[in-house]
């Protein structure tokens, strides 16, 4: 007899994605309404650095431009499971205190909204497949050879221009992405 297919991470991990895919909620929405207080994370780091290239595309901003990052390490059974890491100007940082090593209460599409009068209007994903960064391989504990699935995710206002950028790396041999949507 075959042996049963198990998806790759916890139960718990699993548990709550479907959680997340049957309620309707995408990643992106999910990831900009976490309550840093109340969900797994430990902040590991705030401050300005030099935009990535792709980073700098997804923000209309020159490559090596400076911007504000805050950086989250989310464990799962105890063990290093992904590395969110937000892209921001820093005038928007400092004017919503995104540059505050304190946790974001209630989320950072409602602190936008309520310190900088930015309302989310549409969210985009990309996912990738790529190498770790010698931060992320160390963080996750992988090798700097292994994969890393990178979730890249743009938060828009209304008008389009988009506020902020998300980058989720997971690695690849704990992950296995799912999208359910009714057809119409």
């Amino acid at each position: 007899m075959p042996d049963k297919y198990t998806p790759p991470g916890s139960a718990r991990v699993i548990a709550e994605l479907q959680r997340r895919i049957e309620s309707g909620q995408r990643r992106g929405q999910a990831e900009l309404d976490r309550d840093e207080s109340r969900e797994p994370g430990e902040l590991i780091s705030v401050s300005k650095v030099a935009a990535p290239a792709r980073i700098a595309a997804m923000l209309g901003v020159d490559p090596g431009s400076e911007l504000a990052s805050r950086r989250l390490l989310v464990r799962h059974d105890g063990q290093a499971s992904e590395i969110l890491t937000w892209w921001l100007s820093p005038g928007l940082a400092g004017r919503t205190g995104l540059d505050d090593p304190d946790p974001v209460r209630g989320g950072i599409r409602s602190l936008l909204a309520r310190t900088a009068d930015i309302r989310i209007d549409n969210i985009i994903e990309q996912v990738a497949a790529r190498r770790p960064e010698p931060h992320e391989a160390r963080l996750l504990g992988i090798t700097r050879s292994a994969p890393v699935l990178a979730l890249y995710i743009t938060a828009r206002d209304a008008s389009g221009r988009t506020v902020l950028a998300l980058d989720v790396a997971m690695p690849g041999d704990m992950h296995e992405l799912e999208d359910a949507y009714p057809v119409t």
